[in-house]
């Protein structure tokens, strides 16, 4: 891909294109990685990605970084790449609290925890897929992401017999038009978040306060949070998280009632 860049530079300068457009055409590559990464909410003020340089991109494939901005909602999402103990333990408690949620889940998390994931589909919950092997899908080609994704879809299909699959998110945030546009080929919609924080490491669990502030930091309407099911912090505080949202007017929905493109 590198040399393909480099090559197209080298045309671009030769026909007279300056610096500045040579950068800005290639600014709009299809093939450009993305990072995913967005200007946090504070004080309940809505998250910007306005800054990233990729706003674009995003928009134009109906990629999903907030939901409705005029109403106190919440999409809750959770990356499931592994089970580390803890997915049981947030099943339990969003069945206690009657909350919906999607789970994006790998081929791993796949093979390795199949009742999990027929708990999930049981309970009301939604199944994204987060691919088979979680590659930077900005670095396969168009067919292998369609293979990727079609043999999450028909491995989940397989043990709990829902079919369809509608939202897939990017592994690790990377991402490119090129990407983007081939997973929506492929009949999904792309699922980015408006709230985050680093929970994935586990070696770097800091209790169930920690995790709460982190969440209730970023609070606000429209909201897509992200969490990792790995995290003991999320699971602790998960409860506590639902009940206080609440209590400020935010109700949880599914991300099959955002709205449509």
């Amino acid at each position: 891909m590198r040399r393909w860049t480099l090559a197209v530079t080298a045309l671009l300068v030769s026909i007279g294109l300056t610096c500045t457009e040579v950068k800005d055409a290639a600014a709009q590559s299809p093939d450009r990685t993305f990072h995913f990464g967005f200007k946090r909410s504070q004080n309940g003020q809505l998250p910007s990605i306005n800054e990233e340089g990729f706003k674009d991109v995003i928009d134009r494939n109906h990629a999903v970084f907030l939901g409705d901005t005029k109403q106190k909602e919440i999409y809750l999402t959770f990356d499931n790449g592994y089970e580390n103990g803890y997915t049981k333990p947030i099943l339990d408690t969003l069945k206690a609290k009657q909350v919906p949620a999607i789970f994006f889940v790998t081929g791993h998390y796949v093979k390795d925890q199949p009742e999990l994931v027929k708990r999930m589909v049981a309970e009301g919950h939604l199944v994204g897929n987060h691919s088979w092997s979680h590659p930077d899908m900005s670095a396969i080609s168009d067919g292998q992401i369609k293979t990727e994704l079609e043999r999450v879809r028909a491995a989940v299909a397989k043990l709990t017999g829902i079919e369809k699959m509608e939202f897939v998110r990017p592994p690790r945030g990377i991402f490119s038009d090129r990407a983007l546009k081939a997973s929506n080929a492929a009949g999904y919609r792309s699922i980015f978040w408006s709230a985050a924080y680093k929970d994935w490491d586990t070696n770097d669990q800091r209790g169930a306060e920690y995790a709460y502030q982190k969440v209730m930091s970023q609070l606000h309407p429209g909201e897509v949070l992200l969490l990792h099911s790995v995290s003991k912090d999320n699971a602790a505080a998960l409860g506590r998280i639902i009940d206080d949202t609440r209590k400020q007017g935010y109700t949880f929905k599914a991300l099959t009632e955002l709205p449509k493109p």
